[in-house]
């Protein structure tokens, strides 16, 4: 038997291998929140109230300056022996400090730390996100106010329906980002509280301050019940990828609209040239290989949100090893989104509407429940006039577009959109988003004595 020294004790390489997984990868994602979070745990040990002090206003600072190295450090790796960030980190830090290193982990477990950890990743990537979206909602609205009075074939079924507009369209998607929005800011604030000095799950024999830490890292609160912070590790990740999953839904379903309605049968829109791609044999290809990625990415997210809800649920209570297999589906659900809601804005920004094969789109039959309310208002039965104009859609052909699109004025109609009330939303959004940031910087930026910013 071959077995590798770690801090924790002597393992079989075969079981290391097994058990690490690309946890040395991952975690590197963590690296500064796990610094953050021991500045915070080291502080409050500081602070207890013990015949013998833990640690001294020195011991802290020289802790603090050792893990603001780490977090400065472009060179810091993590190996298959340390097995976590988490080790790293409390290695990198005992070979600078020697005792005072060994004495950072006192009153809490690697349990609590992760599960630290991944809220901290997970309230940081969540303010990305929250901009990320705000951003391609604000693009969507402005593209759906500078083409609001363009016409557009509402459809059904994909089948001609009734006269709609390009600004009833864009701005569709935009509110529903803005309520993905209501979704992000759930999950938020779901995440914003601290699990840490649960430790294993069940608590410590130190008058340890959880309410100090929680404030220190910039949390509304700390999760009362130790058992519970560790059980809703996995829930809380789970949570966030749910919320992200109906993010990806909306960008998927605006990508099939986009793919089908910038074919040359439709022509309705152009994707910019330079968000397309050509083919290997086809010299006119020009795909919009951007969307159909977003529709597949769209389907992992979703997967992701299933893999971690299915794995909690298989658990029985306190810490189980299964939850590690959260981590990637995790981290690559938040990047994939990232990466889906940055590109599309800058799609969007270059999009245009093409007048003239949109007016083509119209046919007599998509005038047809605007020809049956005609008759309702003349005071004929709907289902007298429904029949009626059943009977006479080749009729309909002179109708005018524009007059149609100027009599659905109501609210929420394609000449009710009210853009000023869609600014009201976002810009309450982004103060949200800027409270929510600037509130976490000071706190980070206070506890570690130098500037942080995301």
């Amino acid at each position: 038997m071959t077995a590798s020294k770690t801090i924790v004790g002597s393992i079989d390489n075969s079981v290391l291998n097994f058990t690490v997984g690309n946890d040395p990868v991952l975690d590197m994602n963590l690296v500064s929140v796990d610094c953050i979070g021991s500045v915070a745990h080291a502080k409050m040990l500081s602070c207890l109230d013990l015949d013998k002090k833990l640690f001294s206003e020195a011991d802290f600072n020289a802790v603090r300056n050792g893990l603001v190295e780490i977090i400065q450090d472009g060179d810091f790796s993590i190996s298959a022996e340390d097995q976590d960030v988490h080790m790293a980190v409390e290695s990198r830090l005992t070979d600078k400090l020697g005792s005072l290193g060994k004495k950072i982990h006192t009153g809490r477990s690697r349990n609590d730390q992760v599960a630290l950890d991944l809220r901290l990743f997970g309230k940081e990537q969540l303010m990305k996100i929250m901009q990320l979206t705000l951003n391609l909602a604000k693009g969507l609205l402005k593209f759906a106010e500078a083409n609001k009075n363009l016409p557009m074939v509402g459809r059904t079924h994909l089948q001609p329906a009734m006269p709609s507009s390009v600004g009833l369209w864009a701005s569709c998607y935009a509110e529903g980002l803005l309520d993905d929005f209501i979704l992000l800011k759930a999950a938020y604030e779901f995440n914003d509280r601290c699990p840490l000095g649960s430790a294993a799950g069940y608590g410590v024999p130190l008058a340890i301050d959880r309410h100090m830490t929680s404030d220190l890292l910039g949390f509304s609160e700390p999760i009362q019940n130790v058992m519970y912070a560790s059980n809703s590790r996995g829930k809380c990740e789970s949570v966030i990828l749910s919320a992200l999953s109906q993010i990806m839904m909306n960008l998927s379903r605006l990508s099939q609209d986009l793919i089908i309605f910038s074919m040359p049968e439709f022509d309705y829109f152009s994707i910019p040239k330079d968000y397309c791609t050509g083919s290997s044999i086809m010299p006119q290809k020009s795909n919009p290989d951007v969307c159909e990625l977003i529709r597949g990415k769209a389907a992992k997210v979703h997967g992701y949100a299933g893999i971690a809800r299915d794995i909690v649920t298989c658990l029985p209570g306190g810490y189980n090893r299964d939850l590690q297999e959260i981590k990637q589906p995790f981290m690559e659900g938040i990047a994939m989104t990232e990466g889906c809601l940055d590109i599309m804005s800058k799609l969007v920004e270059k999009l245009e509407a093409n007048k003239d094969a949109l007016y083509a789109g119209f046919s007599s039959g998509v005038f047809a429940t605007d020809k049956a309310i005609e008759f309702v208002v003349d005071g004929m039965p709907f289902r007298e006039a429904y029949d009626k104009v059943k009977g006479m859609l080749s009729e309909l052909e002179n109708m005018d577009i524009m007059e149609s699109i100027k009599n659905k004025n109501h609210y929420g109609a394609a000449m009710g959109l009210d853009f000023d009330e869609y600014a009201q939303n976002v810009a309450s959004k982004q103060k949200f988003i800027d409270e929510v940031c600037s509130k976490y910087c000071f706190k980070i930026s206070e506890l570690l004595g130098i500037e942080y910013n995301l």
